[in-house]
């Protein structure tokens, strides 16, 4: 895992996990969780303007509840961030819900 990588994770995971506050399984919340962040980095790589971001990812009729919608605002920027080149060869979405499930 790149230092970017490592240093997105570190930076945004409590503030992710806090974002919503209704509860759920632990498993079904790292896999939304995981899947917003899927989103993201794919309509990063598409160079989707950060500014249409959510408004780009509605269009795709998302599957994850409605709340966790509030989640593409707070990990827009530390993917955004990051070097498309960086993140073409990585599934953050994966790593996500990697690291979210051994916490």
């Amino acid at each position: 895992m790149s230092f970017a990588t490592r240093l997105f994770f570190a930076a945004t995971l409590t503030v992710a996990g806090a974002a919503h506050g209704e509860t759920t399984s632990k498993d079904a919340d790292c896999v939304y969780q995981s899947q917003v962040v899927a989103a993201i980095q794919a309509a990063r790589l598409e160079r989707v303007k950060e500014a249409k971001l959510a408004e780009h990812i509605a269009s795709t009729n998302p599957e994850w509840p409605e709340r966790y919608n509030n989640m593409i605002a707070i990990m827009a920027g530390p993917i955004y961030d990051l070097k498309r080149r960086d993140i073409k060869s990585v599934d953050l979405g994966a790593q996500w819900k990697d690291r979210c499930i051994a916490q």
